[in-house]
């Protein structure tokens, strides 16, 4: 059994049949949904090698120009104040430091400006004005930082849909006139004829529409994809090396097949890379897998285990390549060890298996798996100095940082508590850790800690104003058992203004994915529903990530059957309590949730009021024009024709003749991956049963609206939803605006 030692470890597991805390700070207003744009929000920290400073991206939201701006921060890693290090007036993002921690780097778009990639001088003071760098060194460098290796190429290969030229897709933009004399090259990319079509416009200049023969031809965030005008080709990714400081290249590779996360060892002599296991060309891979796409499910075949990608090894200056593993499963996410005598990577021996650390000698021999059978599943894992390895990883809805040793397997949980941590970033020495945290009752902040977990301290305070204005409610975390003895987690956030002996409205949030997950962090839509003076439960049912691959894929083929019992388990239990008014309940949820509310709705009556957001109503017609088949490929065994009894039944159109439930639908013109088509299909059939219905459609949106849409749509939205629970939940109208907004920063 493997020993793990905590730190910090303090958990109540207790049905929040009675308040376990305080429901709010004991000062302060509700939140308002217009608050929204005076957050802040915290990201991508990067500590500088030395350890002295930490840069990292903060980002804010001008309510009169309707987006959000991102800065590039800096504050030194012993405290002090923050110290804005880009321009107000342009976007940055993504701070990273040279490997001798003279410049710090990042990117933006600027006028006259080539490319985007951008830097400032930090090893004197005053740091100047941001320049651009003749070139960044890429790829992976030894512990000398001589020389860097790193891929070119790879269109059409490996991993890829391998479409147009070279495997990309066309831009959506006009084609220079007269390209190769194309008769079609004025038109617009979708409207020209497509390699292999067998129809073209009677006249070019008339003809504005669309024409397809290939799939892919849509996805979320891009629109409409241009099918491929040329026959496809391939182009592998190949092995270069550059040393620092010289603009040359050497080619070490020339390959038909492709190399992928390539990485040196710290003492140069060697370069590891992970390709197909029989270094087959990447067009023979690829025609391999169209040709199994095309067939029908067969458990016997999709079901067994495949080896889809090996670790190979070659020396740093080019030569023989030697294959050092033949395991099932697609390996990647390379390290290499201090010593440069074994090699780290994160592997899953069946696509329904957990994630594990494994290790293999360079030598040779089998590789060996450092976690056994823990539960988790490893996200960020780095190899220190000291050879031991900090590995974070989601622990249900918390998130927990590692010290592991890959020799014994022992583990030592470093940093934890209930809040979610994300963007960890260490020192060369990795004596030290950044990252960005968040609890229930706190929007983002920047940390550090020693390595050891010892000795954290809140490096900045963005939101530490607004913090004291609002009163965030806090939530019960609490666990209860479901049918077939699974342990579910769960939450139950206080309304604002929480005061016992009162009863007060309930609403149950279903997160998406299915196998995604809420969470101890701060959410914007939970608390625009407490501040409006309701309970908030939200639940990982069984589905979810964070709890081990068997547990997210105990719904394959089952959607709505124990995942919704064990929704409706949670519901029951809280509804117990004495403050939750039982008579009063809402529901909400998209994308997943947003099925599966509409599944709630149509197995229940017990519900008041429903939001369905990015919903999925009939199985079929979105997998006519979703962009994600793939999910119900893998999860409903089979395409539609394959297996239509399941699609049939996991449709909630088909019991929408039980739906009573008023319900509000929102859904984004241009999302592609839960499509309008559901969602009309849903209003249509709850308003000619006479059920109070209301549809809004959202334009310049898609599936991402709740998270990065346009500012003022995305505030809209959470409006909306607050007005629909508050009519139907407590009785209050909504208000009519008297003035236009104005102002905002």
């Amino acid at each position: 059994m493997r020993r793990i030692t905590l730190l910090i470890c303090a958990f109540v597991f207790t049905a929040p049949l009675a308040a376990q805390t305080p429901a709010t700070t004991t000062q302060g207003r509700a939140f308002q949904t217009e608050d929204w744009y005076k957050l802040t929000t915290v990201s991508s920290p990067a500590m500088s090698p030395d350890g002295r400073w930490v840069a990292f991206a903060v980002t804010t939201v001008n309510e009169a120009a309707n987006k959000r701006h991102s800065e590039v921060w800096l504050v030194a890693s012993s405290g002090g104040d923050p110290m804005r290090m880009t321009s107000p007036g342009t976007e940055s993002s993504n701070a990273r430091w040279s490997r001798d921690g003279s410049l710090l780097l990042f990117t933006s778009r600027r006028e006259g400006g080539r490319g985007s990639t951008w830097a400032l001088r930090m090893d004197r003071t005053p740091s100047g004005e941001a320049f651009q760098p003749e070139a960044e060194p890429r790829g992976s460098m030894p512990g000398d930082g001589s020389f860097s290796v790193f891929t070119e190429g790879g269109s059409g290969g490996f991993g890829s849909f391998g479409r147009g030229r070279g495997g990309q897709e066309e831009t959506p933009q006009e084609a220079p006139a007269g390209r190769n004399n194309d008769p079609y090259a004025r038109m617009k990319p979708m409207a020209r004829p497509p390699w292999g079509s067998i129809t073209r416009p009677m006249d070019p200049r008339r003809f504005d529409g669309m024409q397809i023969v290939d799939v892919p031809y849509v996805a979320n965030g891009r629109g409409f994809l241009p099918n491929r005008r040329e026959p496809r080709t391939w182009e592998a990714a190949e092995i270069y090396r550059q040393n620092i400081g010289d603009t040359a290249k050497t080619k070490l590779t020339d390959t038909p097949y492709s190399h992928r996360d390539v990485q040196v060892s710290p003492d140069g002599r060697w370069i590891a890379f992970v390709a197909d296991p029989e270094m087959r060309p990447d067009s023979v891979v690829q025609a391999d897998r169209d040709s199994l796409a095309e067939l029908p499910y067969d458990a016997t075949r999709d079901e067994a285990p495949r080896n889809d990608a090996d670790i190979f090894v070659m020396p740093a200056d080019g030569g023989e390549v030697r294959r050092l593993t033949h395991q099932d499963g697609s390996e990647s996410r390379l390290m290499w060890s201090p010593d440069s005598k074994q090699i780290g990577f994160i592997s899953n021996l069946t696509r329904t298996s957990n994630r594990g650390i494994w290790v293999v000698d360079v030598a040779g021999g089998e590789p060996r798996n450092v976690l056994g059978d823990w539960q988790y599943e490893p996200q960020g894992v780095e190899w220190m100095p000291n050879g031991k390895m900090a590995m974070s990883a989601s622990i249900g809805g918390r998130t927990a940082l590692y010290v592991v040793d890959p020799k014994s397997g022992a583990m030592t949980e470093v940093i934890s508590g209930r809040r979610r941590i994300n963007g960890f970033s260490y020192d060369d020495a990795h004596k030290k850790v950044a990252f960005v945290a968040t609890s229930v009752d706190k929007p983002t902040e920047l940390y550090i800690a020693g390595i050891d977990g010892k000795n954290e301290k809140k490096l900045t305070g963005f939101n530490d104003e607004l913090n004291k204005e609002i009163a965030w409610p806090k939530a019960d975390r609490f666990t209860y058992t479901s049918v077939g003895g699974l342990e579910i987690e769960a939450w139950l956030q206080y309304p604002y203004g929480y005061e016992r002996g009162k009863k007060y409205p309930l609403v149950l949030y279903i997160h998406g994915g299915p196998h995604s997950s809420y969470g101890e962090g701060w959410f914007d839509e939970f608390h625009n529903l407490t501040g409006a003076g309701m309970f908030v439960l939200y639940t990982n049912p069984r589905g979810s990530g964070g709890y081990g691959a068997d547990f997210t894929y105990s719904t394959r083929g089952r959607w709505g059957d124990e995942d919704y019992q064990d929704l409706m388990k949670a519901v029951d239990i809280v509804s117990q309590r004495p403050d939750v008014d039982a008579d009063k309940l809402g529901v909400t949820g998209g994308s997943y949730g947003g099925f599966m509310t509409a599944w709630v709705t149509a197995h229940t009556n017990r519900f008041k009021a429903a939001e369905v957001d990015r919903m999925i109503s009939d199985w079929f017609s979105w997998y006519g024009s979703s962009d994600a088949q793939g999910l119900t490929d893998f999860e409903f065994y089979g395409k539609p024709w394959d297996n239509p009894d399941l699609y049939s039944k996991l449709s909630p159109d088909r019991y929408l003749q039980n739906v009573r439930t008023p319900t509000l639908l929102v859904q984004s013109e241009e999302d592609y991956r839960a499509t309008m088509t559901s969602a009309e299909e849903w209003f249509m059939g709850l308003r000619k049963q006479g059920v109070p219905a209301e549809f809004v459609r959202y334009p310049r949106s898609n599936h991402d609206l709740s998270r990065t849409g346009e500012p003022w749509l995305l505030v809209d939205r959470l409006g909306r939803l607050r007005q629909w629970f508050s009519y139907w939940l407590k009785g209050e109208g909504p208000e009519t605006p008297t003035t236009e907004r104005s102002g905002g920063r």
